[in-house]
C-alpha cells in the first residue's frame, strides 16, 4: 500500500512509474555515484545549478549535493559486501520539515541498516535544486544509484533495495553512526574583496629659503 507524499506545490502529488525490469537492467549495466548538485553564484550575482563542478573562483559560491560512500567517515567501517553495494548503488534520501512520509522512509532505511545520505529541502534554492534532480518537488525523494523513487512506498522501496543487493536486515557494526542531515544547497560565504594597496605617505618638502631683501642686510623676516 502506497503512502501519501508531501508536495511542496499545492495539490501536487508524485508517483513512481519505474518498474523492477528497468532497475534490473540498470543493476547490470549502470554504476553511478551520488547525484551532485552545484549551486554557483557568479561575480555578476547570477545563480546557476549544475551537475558539473565549476572552475574555482574567488567570488563563486558553491554547494555540493553529496559524494562518496553514504555515512561519511563511517563508510570505511562497513562490512565488505555492504560497502560494495553502497559504493555501486549509493542511497540518498531527500526530506522536508513536517513530512510524515519522510519519517516513514527514514525509519525503513534505518531498520534495514541501509547506509544513506540525508538531504533537507527547506529553502527555495533547495526546491529548485530538487526539481533539477527529479523534475518535481514532491517529498520524500529517494535515489538508489541512478534510480529515482518519488513518494514513499514500503513495498516499492523494499523491492528496489532488494534488487540493488542491500541486506534485508541490518549488518552495520555497533560503532556505525549515521551522518547528520545537511541542506541540499548550502552557499559558501563570499570571500571579502582584497583591500587596495596603501600608498606610502610622501615626505614633506622643505620650504624654500627666502633670500634676504636687498634693503634688509640683517636678513630679518616679518
Amino acid at each position: 500500500m502506497r503512502s501519501n507524499v508531501l508536495s511542496l506545490e499545492p495539490g501536487k502529488f508524485a508517483l513512481s512509474a519505474a518498474t523492477m525490469a528497468v532497475f534490473a537492467m540498470a543493476a547490470l549495466f549502470v554504476t553511478m555515484a551520488h547525484a551532485q548538485v552545484y549551486r554557483i553564484v557568479g561575480p555578476d550575482g547570477k545563480v546557476t545549478f549544475s551537475d558539473q563542478p565549476p572552475v574555482a573562483s574567488g567570488n563563486a559560491r558553491v554547494s555540493t549535493g553529496n559524494a562518496g560512500v553514504p555515512g561519511g567517515g563511517a563508510g570505511a567501517a562497513l562490512p565488505f559486501e555492504l560497502r560494495q553495494v553502497a559504493t555501486k548503488y549509493p542511497v540518498t534520501l531527500y526530506v522536508g520539515d513536517n513530512c510524515g512520509p519522510c519519517g516513514a522512509g527514514r525509519s525503513l532505511l534505518t531498520s534495514r541498516g541501509i547506509p544513506f545520505v540525508e538531504k533537507t529541502v527547506n529553502t527555495n534554492e533547495d526546491i529548485q535544486a530538487l526539481q533539477r534532480l527529479g523534475g518535481e518537488s514532491s517529498l520524500p525523494f529517494l535515489t538508489i544509484g541512478s534510480q529515482q523513487l518519488k513518494g514513499f512506498s514500503d513495498t516499492e522501496w523494499s523491492q528496489f533495495l532488494d534488487a540493488a543487493g542491500y541486506p534485508k536486515s541490518s549488518q552495520l557494526p555497533a560503532s556505525y553512526r549515521q551522518a547528520a542531515a545537511t541542506p541540499l544547497v548550502t552557499a559558501a560565504p563570499v570571500a571579502a574583496p582584497a583591500a587596495a594597496p596603501r600608498t606610502p605617505p610622501q615626505a614633506a618638502r622643505p620650504a624654500p629659503a627666502v633670500a634676504p631683501a636687498a634693503n634688509n642686510p640683517a636678513g630679518i623676516r616679518f
